[in-house]
C-alpha cells in the first residue's frame, strides 16, 4: 500500500508527537519502515527490479543509522520503538 498523505500524518502524529514534527528521528524511522515494507512486497512480485532493490538497501541503511542514533541517546525509547514497529534486532 502506497503512503498517502493521511497515512503519513497518522504515522508522524503517532511517533513524532505532533503533525508538524516531521524531523524527529522516531517519526523518520516509522516512515522508512513503512516504505521498506512496501518495497519488500514490490520486490516479491518483481524480482528483477534492481533499482527498487537498490532503493531498499539504501533505505535500510538510513533506518539503521537513525536507529543507532536513537539507541545511543535513549536506549529505552529505542527498545520501545523497535518493539512497536516490529523490527528485528
Amino acid at each position: 500500500m502506497r503512503l498517502t498523505a493521511d497515512r503519513k500524518k497518522e504515522i508522524i502524529t503517532q511517533f513524532g508527537g505532533a503533525e508538524t514534527n516531521t524531523g524527529q528521528a522516531e517519526a523518520q524511522v516509522a516512515l522508512f519502515t513503512h516504505r521498506i515494507q512496501h518495497l519488500t512486497e514490490h520486490l516479491k512480485v518483481n524480482k528483477k527490479d534492481y533499482s527498487a532493490e537498490l532503493s531498499l538497501v539504501k533505505l535500510v541503511g538510513k533506518r539503521r543509522s537513525l536507529l543507532n542514533f536513537i539507541a545511543h541517546n535513549d536506549i529505552l525509547k529505542y527498545r520501545e520503538l523497535i518493539k512497536e514497529l516490529g523490527i528485528r534486532k
